[in-house]
């Protein structure tokens, strides 16, 4: 990650247009390829960002001065242009290990768990966090065809999540006892899913599954009264 303090003017063009005039802020380039404009406010939330994939091409303009040009997929561009800079560092934030579960994810997981095939039909459970070198998948799981199936849970869809699950596959796909009947496929499942993530998961081959968590905690009612 690269964190930049600097004088600096924004300007937004796509589809609206947004102009941030020149004033101090925090810029944040981030190894996943998103640009964040930050200022000493309003939380955790950017003045103005562009998500990834984009390409960050640094130059000058005419009278001197230094500007960055921002372009994604789209036609969408985020132009800087800095006044000047006050601290620039670069940081090697590693594999990020993911959030650990709490609360309505950690039972989301668990009931997932019990009614696997719920996220797709023929679906069984082989185990619940699955180890890997970069952190446990929630949950693995064998289709009908034998396949294996890694599955992450998240309570909200986001990129972060499909990104999370992309490198656990790509783990998970240099086991022979995994792929030995074929690739591990990926399941991306949460309450709701955002636009943006599904987009980048169905790209990536990845299935999406927006779960009813009010729904799963019926079926399990009637386990809660079983004796056995």
């Amino acid at each position: 990650m690269r964190l930049v303090v600097a004088r600096c003017q924004v300007d937004y063009a796509g589809r609206l247009t947004a102009h941030l005039p020149m004033a101090t802020r925090v810029l944040m380039i981030k190894a996943d390829g998103s640009v964040l404009v930050h200022s000493d406010g309003g939380s955790y939330k950017p003045l103005n960002w562009m998500s990834p994939p984009c390409a960050l091409r640094e130059g000058t303009t005419e009278d001197g001065q230094v500007e960055w040009t921002v372009t994604g997929k789209t036609d969408d561009t985020l132009r800087i242009l800095i006044e000047e800079v006050l601290h620039d560092s670069s940081h090697d934030l590693g594999i990020d290990p993911g959030l650990q579960k709490d609360g309505v994810e950690k039972h989301l997981q668990e009931l997932l768990a019990e009614h696997p095939a719920t996220l797709a039909a023929g679906l069984t459970l082989v185990r619940r966090e699955f180890p890997t070198a970069i952190g446990p998948v929630d949950l693995m799981c064998r289709d009908a065809e034998g396949l294996s199936v890694a599955v992450e849970i998240k309570r909200r869809g986001e990129i972060d999540g499909v990104e999370q699950l992309t490198r656990y596959l790509e783990l998970l796909n240099r086991d022979p006892l995994l792929t030995g009947k074929g690739s591990v496929r990926g399941i991306f499942a949460a309450q709701a899913i955002k636009p943006q993530a599904r987009v980048l998961a169905e790209d990536r081959g990845i299935t999406c599954a927006v779960v009813d968590y009010d729904a799963l905690r019926g079926m399990d009612d009637d386990a809660e009264h079983r004796l056995f």
